[in-house]
């Protein structure tokens, strides 16, 4: 009888180490505005890989390589995850929240939650009441008007008792796992999972012994959920030659998904690359060269004004940073099972660490000279 012959597996840049570090910083809670101990994780693994670092005022990390160098290249990811805010403290000892980024009032119910306070972590739900007494002719969808927390309290003094008040932050307790062997499943997958990418190129550079000609600088920007804050500041504080960023964009193979308002994107197929008037054509070309020399599969993908993404703070800042768009397809954004393909990660590292190596030193893109 024949053999049959099996597909070989691409080797993945991710071993045991890189892994333990993945599951750990996305365990780890980073709510916008409040990134300070994942940054220090992600700080604390990319250390050996780089020259030297710095942290801006409101927590944008930054790792350098080369940093004498005059022309300047960043790699670029958002560290904020989504979350809640106390709001209100009802008389009975209910909590009702306000959003801080875009949390998903939908998937609320009966969701278990850490409550970040002074005295450290309490734990609550969101309550819900059950099916048996609800009214199916009259049924109310969740909303922020009427999802709340339950902390086991019976009244406004005992919560305020508990260390809990206005103002503190609200995270979902959700953990990562690996599904199927095939995929990274957990909350803040967006885009933590980006920050461990660009880590994972700074190690592969020191790894290989590559000799950049420029100032390579891995940034992991904060509060990019509210409105692409962090990217802002940093931009105009590094002024680059060249930016490329990496976040998530929508997997749209799942159900309810509409292909022809989103797109054709799925998970497995390699990373996204968006065209759109934020991201350099002649960039975007490099990247797309580098990819096909090295065989690594990639999709297309409009953004019709913005990105929606930290390229869109780059582009525009400091005069215009040529910048561009590498984008990691992830299914149930901004819910507790952000999904990602493990191939996908793996050709994202690759494609960003091989363009690195395509960048000449002064290298003007300007589409007009």
């Amino acid at each position: 009888m024949a053999k049959v012959k099996t597909a070989k597996k691409k080797p993945s840049p991710i071993g045991k180490d890189e892994l333990a570090f993945l599951e750990s910083y996305i365990n780890n809670p980073s709510p916008t505005g409040f990134e300070s101990s994942g940054q220090q994780l992600w700080l604390d693994y990319i250390k050996p890989y780089i020259d030297e670092h710095f942290v801006d005022t409101y927590g944008t990390a930054v790792g350098v390589i080369n940093p004498k160098a005059q022309y300047k290249v960043v790699i670029e990811a958002h560290a904020d995850e989504i979350s809640w805010f106390v709001h209100y403290i009802t008389k009975d000892g209910f909590i009702y929240l306000r959003r801080n980024g875009g949390s998903d009032h939908q998937i609320a119910p009966s969701k278990r939650v850490n409550i970040h306070t002074d005295k450290g972590i309490i734990k609550a739900f969101f309550g819900w009441p059950a099916i048996h007494v609800r009214d199916s002719s009259k049924e109310e969808t969740p909303s922020l008007k009427n999802i709340f927390l339950d902390c086991g309290a019976a009244s406004d003094k005992e919560v305020e008792k508990m260390g809990i008040h206005v103002g503190c932050v609200v995270t979902y307790e959700d953990e990562f796992m690996i599904l199927n062997d095939k995929y990274y499943v957990g909350r803040a997958l967006d885009n933590r999972v980006g920050g461990f990418m660009i880590a994972q190129v700074a190690r592969l550079l020191k790894k290989n012994n590559v000799k950049l000609p420029f100032a390579l600088y891995i940034v992991n920007s904060v509060q990019e959920e509210v409105g692409l804050r962090g990217a802002e500041m940093i931009s105009a504080r590094i002024k680059p030659d060249v930016a490329i960023i990496t976040d998530v964009t929508h997997d749209t193979q799942t159900p309810m998904m509409n292909k022809v308002a989103q797109g054709d994107i799925a998970a497995g197929k390699g990373p996204s690359l968006t065209y759109g008037p934020a991201v350099h054509n002649k960039l975007l070309k490099q990247i797309i060269d580098t990819a096909n020399k090295h065989k690594i599969p990639f999709q297309r993908e409009v953004a019709s004004r913005s990105t929606g993404t930290d390229t869109d703070a780059f582009a525009y800042s400091s005069g215009g940073i040529c910048s561009a768009l590498i984008s990691l397809p992830l299914r149930y954004m901004h819910t507790t099972v952000e999904t990602v393909h493990r191939e996908d990660v793996d050709s994202v590292i690759k494609l960003i660490f091989e363009t690195l190596k395509t960048i000449k030193v002064q290298q003007d893109f300007r589409y007009i000279k």
